[in-house]
């Protein structure tokens, strides 16, 4: 019998977050939406990350408003757009998000890349939206170390997240292991990096040694290592797949050759690049 998706990270605020999440990039169709969330729910997903860019947070609301999971049982995350930075922009975009998500609270919220023009005032209306426990935790996306140690020189809270590009060819091993010793939550995106490692050798000889497949491995080795991680698919058959990853363990000697794939090589932009630009 499959075990669920129960792992939960423990934020250096207390709030616990479910260690596996959901994510929902360029799902914009209402019926692919309902399909697709439906099935993630019925394999036991709990979390589900959005963003003001990714223009769904309306039909993701409208569908998990209509689900069968109530409200307290699940976890939404969504972002604050480049565009939507500073102080009372981000107070009033949060304001329309909330509503387009149908929720009276947001349980994460995330400021999308790191501003240079409105580093410090973005973060200031986060503080307000968790002090007024609009929001049970608040963080960051794409924030290199430099830009935490800003960071810190202002702020009355730290982020409790940084979700951040990490898959076996982008590892960020520096980064997260600066993270672990802030006590801020490792949250991977892109954690099968599009896909684009499903070849690899080693993970198809692992995927064989452990009759897994590549993408099973390597949600495998996100949990093993501790952090969070959103993997995104609109198709039911691996929507189930990408939930089936708890009844097998990868040694330690497995973990390090995934390790060993690093090459700094990004699906995405570069932050130190975005930052200057925002």
């Amino acid at each position: 019998m499959k075990r669920a998706i129960t792992d939960q990270i423990t934020l250096h605020n207390g709030v616990t977050m479910p260690q596996h999440g959901f994510g929902v990039y360029k799902i914009t169709d209402p019926n692919e939406m309902g399909t697709t969330i439906h099935k993630a729910l019925e394999v036991g997903y709990r979390s589900f990350d959005t963003a003001q860019m990714y223009e769904n947070e309306a039909i993701l609301g409208e569908v998990l408003h209509n689900g069968p999971v109530p409200r307290r049982e699940l976890f939404i995350t969504t972002k604050i757009n480049n565009n939507n930075q500073g102080y009372d922009q981000s107070l009033f975009t949060f304001e329309e998000s909330l509503a387009d998500l149908q929720l009276s609270y947001l349980d994460l919220l995330l400021v999308h890349w790191p501003s240079e023009k409105h580093f410090f005032e973005t973060w200031r209306a986060f503080e307000r939206l968790y002090e007024e426990k609009m929001v049970q935790a608040i963080g960051v996306c794409n924030f290199q170390i430099h830009h935490l140690e800003k960071l810190k020189t202002k702020a009355n809270v730290m982020p409790m997240v940084n979700q951040i590009e990490v898959h076996p060819y982008m590892t960020q091993a520096p980064l997260r292991e600066y993270l672990q010793e802030q006590n801020i939550a490792v949250e991977a995106w892109s954690p099968l990096a599009r896909g684009k490692v499903f070849q690899e050798d080693a993970l198809v000889e692992l995927g064989q040694v452990y009759r897994k497949t590549p993408a099973q491995i390597i949600l495998r080795w996100h949990l093993q290592h501790g952090a969070i991680f959103i993997p995104k698919s609109s198709t039911p058959t691996r929507i189930e797949e990408n939930a089936d990853i708890y009844d097998f363990k990868l040694s330690v000697e497995d973990m390090a050759k995934i390790d060993s794939l690093n090459i700094n090589h990004r699906t995405g932009p570069d932050p130190d690049k975005v930052y200057p630009a925002i």
